[in-house]
């Protein structure tokens, strides 16, 4: 299986996109190109990448408009948590709060620095990881709360149950409120083993991102 961090680049200058294969491919990346917006679209859905570079002036889609269509349309929900990291040739404080706030990670002005582009790339897919495991950590205590939640509920029918066969006047009565106490034990049994299965995936994500993250990065 292969487990690089794969890197959508996106630029419409080849001189750019050859620039990024050549470095980032040597230090251990998956590395794939676009030439403008509407293939950076393409390619995500097909790719699924871990995260993506993406030049802001562009013909067909400029960057911030391929961002705010991968952060907001319901037709890239699925995609909407990818990563992003912007470039621009334009140093205006008002463009780079623009990009940031349509859900960019990152907003880096041409002409760059490579050692510091690429720190930043470790330092968004390092917080990526993070949020991850933050948000597995959240599902798996919902989880936990929903089994509690069901749990106690049945017990204290049960309960009642018991004590109603107790206190019944006689034996019809008596199994007619232990047949309760089975259908309610019958009930919960389904929605017990669908928590079960949820809290195994959950536990599988979550050893799947420890063992993801504890990895040698690319150096």
């Amino acid at each position: 299986m292969n487990t690089k961090k794969r890197i959508l680049v996106v630029d419409d200058e080849q001189i750019n996109l050859e620039f990024f294969e050549v470095m980032l491919s040597k230090l251990g990346f998956d590395v794939h190109l676009a030439e403008n917006g509407q293939q950076a679209l393409e390619s995500v859905r097909r790719l699924h990448p871990d995260l993506v570079i993406l030049d802001n002036i562009m013909p067909r889609l400029s960057g911030w408009e391929v961002t705010k269509i991968l952060k907001s349309s319901p037709e890239y929900a699925d995609f909407a948590d990818t990563p992003i990291i912007m470039f621009s040739a334009l140093d205006d404080v008002k463009d780079k709060v623009e990009g940031l706030e349509l859900g960019a990670d990152d907003y880096i002005t041409k002409p760059f620095n490579f050692a510091e582009v690429l720190a930043r790339i470790r330092a968004v897919l390092r917080s990526h990881e993070l949020l991850g495991q933050l948000e597995n950590r959240e599902k798996r205590l919902h989880v936990g709360d929903a089994t509690v939640a069901e749990l106690s509920s049945a017990l204290s029918k049960i309960h009642r149950a018991l004590q109603a066969i107790e206190k019944a006047p006689d034996l019809g009565t008596a199994r007619k409120h232990a047949t309760e106490g089975t259908d309610i034990l019958r009930e919960l049994e389904p929605r017990v083993l669908a928590l079960r299965n949820e809290s195994d995936d959950l536990r599988k994500l979550a050893s799947d991102v420890v063992r993801h993250a504890s990895r040698k990065e690319p150096l």
